[in-house]
């Protein structure tokens, strides 16, 4: 009878534990499915109303990558969406400004002689005006599919690390990376700052504490009427 009862005992011991786990990877699954449709919404709404007419396709998740490139092989034409940047995105809007700027790096790849891979090679070999560029147009992106633009200052400010130089880097200042975009928004989408719903977002106001001096340097270049590329930090 002792015997018994102690089978039982260890027994349910394994069996509520394990029950407890399945709830879990259930509840996570259930979460991955969720964020795999929204990022998948979000990814073609970008597309439809840009009027891109290439095929793309949204991952989430980095332990789908060994799937991905299990199953197809991983292309530059598969954006995969990293649990680590996603989780910095607050709203629709922010998860948007990461996809907008993965959809023109993605596009890029369909551009020019033998399908795109002179294309695909050059973005690697001009790493730094490449990311400028796909900021840009982001920013455009956002725009045409109802977004706030200011949504990519606000995601990379809070997603990206500031180095100490880009001279020896393949990628700009993050601090220099958000100036372009704010001189850009303000020259082409100034009624988002003008009626600014970001003025009160807490990585809004660090960002312009963070860009003090470049914004000077803008500012003298409005006032001037320069034509000439600032030379942010």
């Amino acid at each position: 009878m002792k015997k018994i009862l102690f089978i039982i005992i260890i027994s349910m011991m394994f069996l509520i534990p394990c029950r407890a786990f399945a709830e879990i990877d259930s509840h996570l699954i259930l979460s991955d499915m969720q964020m795999q449709d929204k990022i998948s919404s979000i990814g073609f709404k970008l597309l439809n109303a840009n009027k891109i007419d290439k095929r793309m396709v949204f991952v989430y998740d980095e332990r789908e990558k060994k799937i991905v490139l299990k199953e197809s092989g991983l292309t530059d034409r598969q954006i995969v969406v990293y649990r680590n940047y996603i989780n910095f995105a607050a709203n629709e809007a922010e998860i948007a400004a990461f996809l907008a700027r993965e959809i023109c790096k993605t596009a890029e790849s369909y551009t020019g002689p033998w399908k795109g891979f002179v294309s695909s090679a050059q973005v690697k070999f001009a790493p730094k005006k490449y990311e400028i560029l796909f900021d840009k147009r982001a920013v455009d992106m956002l725009v045409n599919a109802g977004y706030n633009p200011l949504a990519l200052i606000t995601f990379i400010n809070k997603s990206y690390v500031q180095k100490r130089y880009d001279k020896i880097s393949t990628h700009n200042l993050t601090s220099k990376r958000l100036a372009i975009i704010y001189e850009y928004i303000y020259f082409h989408y100034p009624n988002f700052l003008v009626n600014n719903e970001y003025i009160n977002n807490e990585y809004y106001q660090n960002f312009l504490l963070n860009s003090i001096e470049n914004r000077k340097k803008l500012l003298q270049k409005i006032n001037s009427g320069s034509k000439e590329r600032i030379k942010y930090e």
